[in-house]
C-alpha cells in the first residue's frame, strides 16, 4: 500500500475528523472565553477592587536606568524585566472557565452512559428446542384432519 493510501484512510477516520472538529470548536470557545475573562469578567473584578487594571498589573524586577514605567506595554517596549502578576491572574480564571465548561461536558455525557446503560434491552424469548417445535407441528397437523 502506497503511503499516500495510507494517509488517505488515517486522514478520513471517523475519530480522526472527530478530532479535527473539537480542535476547531476548542479554538473558537478558547477565543470567546479569552474575551469575556478579558473584556468583561476582570474589568467588573478590578472595580470591585478598587480600579485594578488586571491586564496592567505587573511588578518590575529589574530596571538599571530607571525608566518611567506607566504601564506593562511601556515596561516591555523599553525592555524592563517585569513580573505580569495580571496577566497570569487573567489566565488562571480563563482556565478556571474552560476547565468548569469541560466539567459539565463530560457529567452531561457519563449522565447520558447512564441512563442509556439503565434502559433495559428488549427481551427475546429463547427458541423452543427443536423436539418442541416438531411436537407442535405435529400436533397442528392432526388438529387439521
Amino acid at each position: 500500500m502506497s503511503l499516500f493510501k495510507e494517509f488517505k484512510e488515517f486522514a478520513v477516520k471517523g475519530n480522526m475528523v472527530d478530532m479535527a472538529i473539537g480542535i476547531v470548536i476548542g479554538a473558537a470557545f478558547t477565543a470567546i472565553v479569552t474575551s469575556l475573562v478579558d473584556d468583561i469578567f476582570m474589568p467588573v473584578v478590578g472595580l470591585i477592587l478598587g480600579g485594578i487594571d488586571f491586564s496592567n498589573l505587573f511588578i518590575v524586577l529589574a530596571n538599571p536606568e530607571g525608566i518611567a514605567v506607566p504601564s506593562l506595554a511601556a515596561a516591555q517596549e523599553a525592555g524592563i524585566a517585569t513580573l505580569n502578576v495580571g496577566l497570569f491572574i487573567n489566565a488562571v480564571v480563563k482556565f478556571a472557565i474552560v476547565a468548569f465548561v469541560l466539567f459539565l461536558v463530560v457529567k452531561g455525557i457519563n449522565n447520558l452512559r447512564r441512563e442509556k446503560a439503565k434502559e433495559p434491552e428488549p427481551e427475546i424469548a429463547p427458541a423452543p428446542p427443536r423436539e418442541e417445535v416438531l411436537l407442535t407441528e405435529i400436533r397442528d397437523l392432526l388438529k387439521a384432519r
